[in-house]
């Protein structure tokens, strides 16, 4: 499959320092900050340095340098923000959006890591 990616989208931009964030932390391969429209006491976005569209574009085509130092960071976020179960949190969700059908606002791939409340289910539970 080929990808296409938007240069020009929000994320790219804050990439490129155009747009400020709050950082939460950053690698070489990674950036994570706190999402400006949070939908839980915890909302960081991590995300890839490299032009990925979304998730299935990142494992396909980042170095393995790249989806190890993404993850890593992920975690990592979670526990530096109290979160993480293996801190004082009682846990948090990570998701990421795909593509229409996915809702995907931001075509750059990212990792949504919210916490600090009960989030409810996901999705409705089946009838």
């Amino acid at each position: 499959m080929s990808y296409e990616y938007d240069a020009e989208n929000i994320f790219a931009k804050i990439l490129r320092g155009e747009i400020p964030n709050k950082t939460v932390m950053e690698t070489e391969h990674t950036l994570a900050f706190e999402d400006i429209n949070p939908q839980a006491p915890t909302h960081v976005l991590v995300i890839p340095k490299g032009p990925y569209v979304n998730f299935d574009h990142f494992v396909s085509s980042a170095s393995d340098l790249e989806i190890a130092d993404f993850f890593r960071t992920a975690g990592k976020v979670a526990e530096q923000t109290g979160v993480a179960q293996s801190a004082e949190g009682a846990g948090f969700r990570t998701i990421s959006n795909a593509g229409p059908d996915g809702v995907q606002e931001v075509p750059h791939f990212h990792l949504h890591v919210l916490g600090g409340r009960m989030l409810g289910r996901m999705l409705p539970a089946p009838r």
